[in-house]
């Protein structure tokens, strides 16, 4: 491992998509994050989404990466589980659940062959419990992983330094997390129940498929 940098550029960095269950743990860990600490100007909190590839000028810009993210690592739903820098990649492409893994991989295959690559790399991921529920929310056992993430994430944090402050004011969310209409409690608060909204599927589909 290289020689830690001094005052480092640091990415946290949430991935994953919200609207499908605990898909979304990547971006509620950097939304919390975002909502309860103040970083230096140094470190960037970013809800990465689904973006993939475009995330690559991100990914060059720092020298020490978290990211944050739901992985299938054939372990009990709701295990946390932390791996750092040459391992990421390979977890990062284990069993494929969604577009943007493999995105990743490609992010970070981009960013080396670019000479950019994060000297320290973290991913902290948690075995979901459900994902194909379209409009869902996290699960309880993967919600209750999120401040053992954020905790993991502070501790890897302090090896190099970096400082911050807890807000108990609960202030605006950063400029790069979800649309307001998206903050997890806005939108479990907001979102139609499984009865009235289908989340698996187009219920027309469905039922011709149980008629056939």
């Amino acid at each position: 491992m290289s020689e830690a940098p001094s005052d480092p550029n640091v990415l946290l960095l949430g991935i994953g998509n919200v609207l499908w269950a605990d898909e979304g743990f990547g971006v509620r860990v950097v939304e919390a994050l975002a909502g309860r600490y103040r970083f230096g100007p140094n470190v960037r909190l970013l809800d990465g989404g689904t973006q993939g590839i475009y995330l690559v000028d991100h990914i060059r810009w720092a020298e020490v990466l978290v990211v944050f993210d739901a992985i299938d690592y054939g372990l009990p739903p709701g295990t946390l589980k932390l791996v750092e820098d040459d391992e990421v990649p390979r977890f990062m492409g284990a069993k494929k659940m969604s577009l943007h893994q493999t995105g990743f991989q490609e992010v970070l295959a981009l960013a080396d062959l670019l000479g950019d690559y994060p000297r320290h790399l973290l991913l902290i991921g948690v075995q979901p419990v459900e994902l194909d529920d379209f409009g869902g929310s996290l699960r309880p056992e993967i919600k209750a992983r999120i401040e053992p993430a954020i905790a993991a994430a502070l501790d890897y944090l302090g090896r190099f330094g970096v400082h911050w402050d807890r807000v108990e004011d609960t202030p605006d969310m950063h400029q790069d997390m979800p649309h307001p209409s998206l903050h997890l409690d806005r939108y479990e608060a907001d979102r139609p129940s499984p009865e009235v909204a289908c989340r698996i599927g187009d219920p027309r589909v469905l039922a011709r498929r149980a008629v056939g």
